[in-house]
């Protein structure tokens, strides 16, 4: 077999919170992560012969050493001593430059594929260690399900899982600049922290109302004017019946949580006459690697 197809999930943060800056440059994170059903599909072909490369649907994606994707292909041939190249045929409906991990998902779904391609049989901590290597979002990827991420975001404990829900996913028209949007954070004092512990009991609970009550995300305290965006996609989600609202990552991407499908339907519906890009997903488990 030369050939495999494989889906990359997008993730979102339950909660996420910035507890230093580090020496090396790099923050330290706490932060409840969540895989979706919203997802890219990759189709990863072994090419003995030629380099790893990518190709996609959107012609703005980068589709050399620039993409995740490729650059996880070349890391996991010189980890494993394979002499191969890849060939990455990507369609993407995560939206990019959202905060749902997009291209650490799609190269944590490429180091499943060649892992499983190769023979490989690399576990699951050496494949996270590999990711870990790659991006800060990659080794959560791997496996995804409920976890708690610190660290850097690469340090993985298993949680109960999110009780089941419908997640409506809405991308306003801009991005956001990571970078920008930590150099903004550590400008300024945070007024509030996320309950992440009181959030890990509630999972044990499954109690969903208060999870979705909980949820905090601390850029949004950044002082940004894209910010009033973000909050009228909130006030639409909870005004429509959301047990609970945020933002994910860096954003741009706004969540909301709900236990009524057909709420979740109509949010959409509303949404999708200010923005092009919404969705209706689910949450789910941990994937079998």
């Amino acid at each position: 077999m030369s050939k495999t197809n494989e889906k990359a999930y997008a993730k979102i943060n339950i909660s996420l919170d910035v507890t230093a800056k580090r020496p090396d440059g790099y923050h330290d994170m706490l932060m409840v992560m969540q895989t979706v059903t919203l997802c890219d599909e990759l189709t990863v072909t072994l090419t003995p012969d030629a380099p790893s490369r990518a190709e996609c649907n959107l012609r703005f994606v980068p589709c050399d050493e620039r993409n995740l994707a490729v650059r996880a292909a070349n890391a996991f041939f010189a980890h494993t001593g394979t002499s191969s190249g890849a060939h990455i045929a990507m369609h993407k409906r995560i939206p990019v430059g959202a905060g749902m991990a997009g291209g650490s998902s799609d190269a944590a779904a490429v180091l499943r594929a060649l892992n499983r391609l190769c023979g490989t049989r690399l576990g699951c901590a050496e494949l996270e260690a590999l990711g870990a290597q790659i991006g800060s979002d990659v080794a959560f990827c791997i496996a995804g399900g409920t976890q708690l991420a610190s660290g850097r975001g690469e340090v993985l404990s298993a949680l109960p899982p999110l009780p089941d829900c419908k997640i409506v996913i809405c991308k306003p028209d801009f991005s956001v600049s990571t970078p920008e949007l930590f150099k903004k954070l550590d400008a300024v004092k945070l007024r509030y922290h996320p309950d992440t512990h009181g959030i890990v009991e509630l999972l044990g609970a499954g109690d969903l109302p208060k999870i979705a009550r909980r949820m905090y995300n601390v850029f949004e305290d950044v002082p940004d004017r894209r910010h009033n965006e973000i909050s009228l996609i909130k006030s639409a989600m909870l005004d429509c019946g959301a047990l609970g609202s945020v933002m994910t990552g860096t954003g741009s991407a706004v969540f909301g949580i709900f236990d009524d499908a057909a709420a979740a339907e109509e949010t959409a519906r509303v949404l999708r006459r200010d923005y092009r890009c919404v969705s209706v997903a689910e949450n789910m488990p941990a994937l079998d690697v």
